[in-house]
């Protein structure tokens, strides 16, 4: 193969940019900041000194519009995002970066709520109700009807440790308490047909919820392998 300078080559070796906040918690398989998760390449690019529960201050998004430029600029062939919440962001810099951009999990919402009745709902699981609002879901779900309920990790010992930074996770106890909080969600509301995990801290217990709830579970990384595969499509029958 021929590689020239300034051409970008295959998407095939072509990785998926993922924008990240500037935090010391510990990404375990399954989360996106970690390469590991991904059977595809991925390159990162931190934001420093946003706070994203601050999303009108202007240089918040002049920050992640420059993350993305760079991204860009190092030939990704899409762009994610590392937390929920940035999809504060989403509109901003799908508009001004020249590839796709997909920064929360909860752009999946419309697109989840369409695969069911009306009267069913999404169970949202989010890192806390202090930060995840009703306008964010709005901002997802875009004048689209969905019907959700939220839960959250709030006072869960383990996840509160492990996102106050103290460099610190102890995976099993912080599973044992995602399963909790899904088993409570699922048994208290049985309209809720599937969960989505807002937050990019909780996909490495997606199998564990699974187990759990018996129901469907969607997060960031369903949504970027979704992405991923539109973009890397292979011939029907290879196997490789």
């Amino acid at each position: 193969m021929i590689y020239r300078a300034g051409n970008l080559q295959s998407n095939h070796q072509r990785p998926i940019g993922i924008i990240t906040l500037d935090e010391n918690i510990p990404c375990p398989p399954g989360t996106p900041g970690n390469p590991a998760t991904f059977s595809h390449p991925v390159c990162y690019e931190t934001v420093r000194g946003v706070d994203i529960l601050e999303p009108e201050n202007p240089d918040g998004l002049k920050s992640f519009l420059a993350a993305g430029r760079t991204l860009v600029e190092k030939g990704v062939f899409a762009i994610a995002g590392n937390c929920g919440l940035m999809i504060v962001y989403q509109d901003q810099l799908a508009a001004a970066l020249p590839v796709p951009v997909f920064l929360s999990s909860l752009l999946q919402l419309p697109f989840i709520a369409r695969m069911y009745s009306p009267e069913s709902a999404i169970g949202i699981i989010a890192s806390s109700r202090n930060s995840l609002k009703a306008d964010h879901l709005r901002l997802a779900s875009q004048g689209t009807t969905t019907k959700t309920v939220v839960a959250s990790m709030d006072g869960r010992k383990h996840f509160c440790e492990a996102v106050r930074e103290h460099g610190v996770l102890n995976f099993e106890g912080v599973q044992a308490e995602v399963v909790a909080v899904a088993l409570e969600l699922a048994t208290q509301n049985p309209d809720v047909r599937s969960i989505l995990l807002e937050c990019v801290d909780l996909p490495p217990y997606a199998t564990a919820v699974q187990e759990a709830v018996g129901l469907p579970v969607f997060d960031i990384t369903t949504l970027i392998s979704h992405v991923h595969s539109s973009f890397v499509r292979k011939p029907f029958g290879d196997t490789n």
